[in-house]
């Protein structure tokens, strides 16, 4: 239990082979008595992809819970964030230190990023597979 991360959520959606579920992520402090009247209880909806189950077991409306394993949590969050801030913080030294002018270096360090979530975007079907959540039976 301790090696994945586990949400519950709702079924959307069924397409297929593919699943779309519907978690609400909240704040630690959404099981405080008096989170409703505080501004720092916040709740997001999320949609999730569950790729490759059978559709016939599950019906819309169902709770269901997805699962990752951390492997695949870390996996995400280094192609998300990571990669890119070692990209965008490299490029910025690089550039600052050939040209001495600040601001064509932050603006080559944010113009790195385009072609960097391009081809995220171009090998979203391989990273889709590498990088997925399943239903708990």
């Amino acid at each position: 239990m301790a090696n994945k991360i586990s949400h519950s959520g709702i079924i959307d959606s069924i397409e297929g082979d593919s699943v779309k579920v519907r978690i609400v992520q909240t704040a630690s402090c959404e099981s405080c008595k008096v989170a409703s009247h505080c501004n720092a209880a916040e709740s997001k909806v999320k949609m999730v992809d569950v790729m490759g189950v059978n559709g016939t077991k599950y019906r819309v409306g169902q709770e269901v819970m997805v699962c990752a394993s951390k492997e695949v949590a870390n996996k995400a969050l280094l192609l998300g964030f990571g990669l890119p801030f070692l990209l965008l913080v490299g490029v910025l030294v690089i550039v600052l230190r050939v040209s001495g002018s600040e601001g064509m270096a932050a603006l080559a360090s944010l113009g790195s990023l385009i072609p960097y979530y391009m081809i995220l975007w171009l090998f979203k079907e391989k990273i889709r597979q590498q990088v997925s959540f399943r239903i708990e039976e």
